[in-house]
């Protein structure tokens, strides 16, 4: 079995002292009970506090195997841009390590869960997003090899989430198709992928259920004004500290980011 603690602390030590994992430290969980313990155990010894969460899919291959078709990862604060229309941000990466950048659509909780409420429908997890809003997950971990061990060791790491930048809300967006809710993502201006909230399973929607469920199973329910990153819609998109970084959501606006290689605390 992984040593909880253990595992946690290596990724936490490497993280906030900016160090690379040559390899994954312990023994790889197995099923996401197990790795969601780990970021538990790497969330308590944080010195930050969860300003949303970042939501990415389980390849459809590996659902009955994980036993879900999402896994999750805590977003801190201090790594949340609030950026407008058109604007750059920076955040910082792990050199040699994993670096990605991932278009998304975030939603913006309306008002505390409430306690013990465990089981959501689509309808009840729409009624608590405020506004959907455009934005821009940088992925990145000191395991350069994270997202090739499986959903488990994703999800013990974070969620491979190293920020967010967040961009205007969507105008009218719950009477818009999601054909509509359309994006391009570019890496030093070559555009790299086009999607939208169309490539995500459920929508948006679906993300909200998800960890309205997922987070209150492990009793951490989402509070107002949490920022959901719902999940790549044009691709995971390599990047290295230095390059720059730009999403165009047509009329609904566009958020930028250039990243900067970590430094320790």
């Amino acid at each position: 079995m992984p040593d909880i603690t253990a595992t946690a602390r290596a990724f936490t030590e490497a993280r906030r002292g900016g160090r690379l994992l040559a390899g994954y430290p312990g023994t790889p969980p197995g099923d996401m009970a197990t790795a969601y313990r780990i970021q538990d155990a790497a969330i308590e010894s944080w010195p930050d506090t969860i300003g949303g969460w970042k939501v990415g899919r389980i390849p459809p291959p590996l659902e009955a195997q994980y036993g879900s078709d999402r896994l999750a990862g805590p977003i801190f604060r201090s790594n949340i841009r609030e950026v407008a229309d058109g604007a750059q941000a920076t955040l910082s990466a792990y050199a040699g390590g994993f670096a990605a950048i991932e278009a998304e659509f975030v939603a913006v909780i309306a008002r505390d869960a409430p306690a013990g409420q465990e089981r959501w429908s689509l309808e009840q997890a729409a009624e608590m997003i405020a506004e959907l809003r455009i934005g821009l997950e940088l992925a990145s971990s000191p395991l350069a090899s994270i997202n090739e061990l499986g959903p488990a060791v994703t999800a013990a790491d974070f969620g491979n989430n190293a920020g967010l930048v967040v961009g205007p809300a969507i105008a009218g967006w719950r009477e818009r198709p999601l054909e509509s809710l359309a994006c391009e993502a570019f890496v030093d201006g070559v555009s790299v992928g086009k999607g939208g909230a169309f490539n995500l399973t459920g929508g948006p929607v679906r993300s909200v259920q998800f960890i309205l469920e997922l987070t209150a199973a492990r009793g951490r329910p989402l509070r107002a004004g949490q920022l959901i990153a719902t999940g790549q819609t044009t691709g995971i998109h390599a990047i290295e500290p230095g390059q720059s970084a730009r999403v165009e959501f047509g009329e609904d606006g566009a958020v930028a980011l250039v990243t900067t290689p970590f430094q320790e605390d």
